[in-house]
């Protein structure tokens, strides 16, 4: 009885976990995306993952494409999280072959994440992303004026009067 119905079993279950042990660590492409990150939250009934979407604008002006992203590290979707609304680079690893949605609802799973600086928008045009509000000012303040000491037996300072504007007819 063990070697016509347990054996074949504990095969049947030793394939299955290299299975999910093969398509869980080969990746079938690996990239970067560039975008904004329009959304981030943590969804699943029993299997939790971070499920996202980026916008992607190859013109100003036209319609963005989403590029959706499941991440797994706590870490990672923080540091997402931090940068929702900025412009950014998520590195990726494509995944092919998991065969339900409890590894996550995508198969482009995030394993980091860049801010990206500027956009070029043409020749010469580069809209800055927004600032880090944390972040101490780029300049120094102005220096204050030079306090005048007063002259003494001085008469008062007067504006110069103006000239009256000329009435038309």
């Amino acid at each position: 009885m063990f070697k016509k119905l347990i054996l074949p079993l504990l095969a049947l279950v030793v394939l299955v976990a290299l299975y999910f042990w093969a398509a869980l660590n080969w990746s079938y492409s690996t990239g970067e995306r560039a975008g904004w990150v329009q959304k981030l939250s943590k969804k699943g009934w029993i299997c939790k993952t971070w499920e996202g979407e980026l916008a992607l604008v190859s013109l100003p002006g036209s319609t963005a494409e989403k590029f959706f992203f499941t991440v797994h590290d706590d870490e990672v979707a923080q540091r997402i999280t931090r940068h929702i609304g900025k412009r950014v680079a998520l590195h990726y690893e494509e995944k092919v072959g998991l065969p339900t949605s409890c590894f996550g609802e995508t198969r482009h799973f995030i394993t980091g994440v860049t801010l990206a600086e500027e956009i070029p928008i043409g020749p010469g045009i580069v809209v800055p992303t927004p600032r880090d509000v944390s972040a101490p000012p780029a300049t120094a303040p102005a220096p204050a004026a030079p306090a005048v000491p007063p002259v003494p037996n001085a008469p008062p300072a007067t504006a110069p009067a103006q000239p009256a504007p000329a009435a038309s007819n």
